[in-house]
């Protein structure tokens, strides 16, 4: 019988807030392997079941590298989102959702939590979302990701 895996590529380069998530998740459930963009490129993607796409926000969406690498990802690919942000808002998913979409992607799910941030002006008040991805953060995406399983 084939085990279930699952492919995190993971672009965290600002502090590490999602990186630190997608290897929380890759430590509790040992299907999930975490890549760069770069790893993954060499990959290939038919050893997985689920590929996760992981970055922080920037400028309001998902990182322009991992954009761009959602635009190669086969037909049929299931593909769940995974991103960290200072502040909460609506929308951070749209653009790359759009590029999974008309690439003939199965979205099956998104989770966002708090991620320390310091860009720009917010660096001047010591950053906000301090001490996150915190704990909580991380249990509440092992049971998004133990859902996504079933």
């Amino acid at each position: 019988m084939k085990q279930f895996r699952t492919l995190i590529v993971c672009d965290s380069p600002h502090h590490g807030n999602t990186r630190k998530v997608a290897d929380a998740l890759a430590e509790e459930f040992p299907e999930i392997t975490v890549m760069t963009i770069n790893e993954a490129r060499a990959a290939s993607l038919k050893e997985y079941d689920l590929v996760g796409l992981a970055s922080g926000i920037y400028y309001g969406s998902f990182s322009k590298p991992l954009l761009a690498y959602a635009e190669t990802l086969p037909r049929g690919t299931a593909v769940f989102t995974l991103y960290t942000y200072g502040i909460k808002r609506d929308g951070y998913v749209n653009r790359l959702h759009e590029i999974l979409r008309t690439r003939g992607c199965r979205i099956i799910g998104s989770y966002g939590c708090p991620g320390y941030d310091t860009f720009g002006p917010l660096k001047l008040v010591g950053g906000i979302s301090k001490d996150h991805p915190n704990a909580t953060d991380i249990r509440l995406a092992a049971s998004f990701y133990e859902h996504l399983k079933k």
